[in-house]
C-alpha cells in the first residue's frame, strides 16, 4: 500500500493509504475506514453495520443516526442501498471528518456531520427519533468500545430510537455483546422483539442487531435477494439469533 497522506499529533498518527483504487484510513495503525470510488461495499465490518437495515421492508428507514463516522464508509453504503431521507453523523475526531470529506468522497448534502462527543450530543438531542441507529464508537486502539454498552447508555440510545426502529452496535467478541445491557437488563431488553448477531470469519467484530419489530433470517434474506453485493454467499457473513437473559 502507498501512503497518500499523513498527519501526526502528540498522541495520534493519521494515515490515508491506497490499495489499488481503494483508500484506507488508519489511526495509530488501526484500520478505520475504506473507500472505493466505484463501489460502496467492501466485504468488511462496515457492510455488517448496514445489513441490518434489510430486516425492514425497503423504504421504511427514513432517519439514520451514525455514531462514529470514521471516514464515512457506512454513509456511502446507506445512501446507495438504503436511501434514507436523512443521515446524521457524529464523530469525535475532527481529523476523521476532514479525511471523510477530502479523501473518502463525503460531499455536502450526503449527510449532516457533527464534530462532537457522541454521548454528550445524543443526551442533548431533542429532535425526532431515528429509525436506525448505528453505534460504532471505538477508541484509537480499536480493542474495546469507547462507550460501555451499559444500562445508562443503552437507555439513552433507546430514548432516541423509534419504537419499531433498529439499533446496531459494534462489539469486539460475542462475550462483550452478550454482556451488553440490551441483552442483560430486562428494562432495556423488553423493548426489542428480536436480537441477532452478525459476524465475518476474518474479523473479531461482532455486530449486535436489536429490532423494535419482529425480524427473522428469512425476512433479511428476502429483502437482500435483489442486492448481490450483500448476498450471504458473496460476503460470507454469519447470522445468529440471540435470546434475552432473564
Amino acid at each position: 500500500m502507498a501512503l497518500l497522506w499523513q498527519k501526526k499529533t502528540r498522541s495520534t498518527c493519521y494515515e490515508v493509504r491506497t490499495a489499488g483504487r481503494s483508500r484506507r484510513l488508519y489511526t495509530n495503525g488501526v484500520f478505520h475506514s475504506q473507500y472505493h470510488p466505484d463501489r460502496a461495499h467492501s466485504g468488511s465490518v462496515w457492510d455488517l453495520l448496514v445489513i441490518p437495515a434489510f430486516f425492514r421492508p425497503p423504504g421504511r428507514i427514513k432517519r439514520v443516526l451514525l455514531l462514529g463516522v470514521g471516514g464515512g464508509s457506512a454513509i456511502h453504503l446507506l445512501r446507495q442501498f438504503v436511501g434514507p431521507v436523512e443521515i446524521i453523523g457524529v464523530e469525535l475526531s475532527k481529523t476523521h471528518l476532514q479525511v471523510a470529506r477530502k479523501f473518502f468522497g463525503i460531499k455536502k448534502g450526503m449527510a449532516t456531520l457533527h464534530h462532537a462527543d457522541a454521548v454528550t450530543w445524543l443526551r442533548n438531542y431533542d429532535g425526532p427519533p431515528f429509525d436506525f441507529i448505528i453505534d460504532d464508537l471505538f477508541g484509537n486502539d480499536d480493542t474495546e468500545r469507547a462507550v460501555p454498552a451499559d444500562k445508562p447508555w443503552c437507555q439513552t440510545l433507546l430514548h432516541h430510537l423509534d419504537k419499531n426502529g433498529t439499533l446496531v452496535m459494534n462489539f469486539i467478541g460475542s462475550k462483550a455483546l452478550k454482556k451488553s445491557a440490551c441483552i442483560t437488563e430486562p428494562d432495556v431488553a423488553q423493548h426489542f422483539k428480536s436480537i441477532f448477531q452478525l459476524t465475518l470469519p476474518a474479523y473479531e467484530n461482532v455486530i449486535g442487531v436489536f429490532l423494535g419489530s419482529p425480524g427473522s433470517a428469512k425476512m433479511l434474506h428476502k429483502n437482500i435477494c435483489d442486492i448481490p453485493e450483500f448476498s450471504q454467499k458473496k460476503l460470507g457473513f454469519k447470522l445468529r439469533a440471540l435470546t434475552k437473559q432473564s
